[in-house]
């Protein structure tokens, strides 16, 4: 029996279902036509809210970036915090939040939707302020004496995030087997790239 829906909740209730899909699956064997089946509506309701599966994917990886947006500024408008023990939360977290939701992680940062240039304007208008943001916050490290002012602060946020994603993509992989390690690794990225404080 096909589900009744209110006006407006169908489009959540298929990005939550598609996201759930994906983490059981690949991004491969995802289509409308199966999450419609899945969440017991008729491709042409699915279709009306998403013209096609690069525009659904693009919809789960905005999703994505709002979470994990929300996240960091959590974690860094904690006043109970020292500037460098949010620096030092913000690593952790962001490895954390890589591995654990790996599939999501990579559709937000793989060649999926961005190698081709497939991802729709609206995900481009929320993944690219993230961007920003972690240049943002660079400064920001720079000026508190965090990380080196001497250097480009794009460099040093292009840098700094390709070591986080080349940490966590070692652990979704299977290179780094040892899960348990994740939090020593990470305390590591923090001490090699904070500058010594007293």
């Amino acid at each position: 029996m096909k589900k009744n829906y209110h006006h407006g909740d169908l489009s959540s209730t298929l990005i939550n279902a598609a996201t759930e899909m994906i983490k059981n699956t690949n991004v491969e064997n995802l289509s409308l036509r199966k999450l419609a089946e899945q969440v017991g509506v008729s491709r042409t309701a699915a279709y009306h809210h998403f013209k096609d599966k690069s525009d659904l994917l693009s919809a789960i990886a905005a999703q994505g970036f709002i979470y994990w947006q929300q996240k960091s500024e959590q974690i860094f408008k904690n006043d109970t915090l020292s500037d460098r023990e949010k620096y030092r939360q913000f690593v952790h977290a962001y490895v954390h939040f890589a591995t654990d939701n790996a599939s999501l992680y990579e559709l937000m940062f793989g060649s999926t939707l961005w190698k081709n240039n497939s991802g729709n304007q609206t995900l481009k208008n929320i993944a690219y302020p993230s961007f920003q943001y972690q240049l943002t916050m660079t400064k920001l490290w720079q000026k508190q004496g965090l990380l080196n002012s001497n250097e480009n602060t794009l460099r040093v946020a292009q840098v700094t995030w390709a070591t986080l994603h080349g940490l966590a993509k070692l652990l979704i992989d299977g290179i780094y087997t040892n899960e348990t390690n994740v939090d020593e690794m990470c305390e590591c990225a923090v001490n090699l790239f904070l500058h010594n404080k007293g």
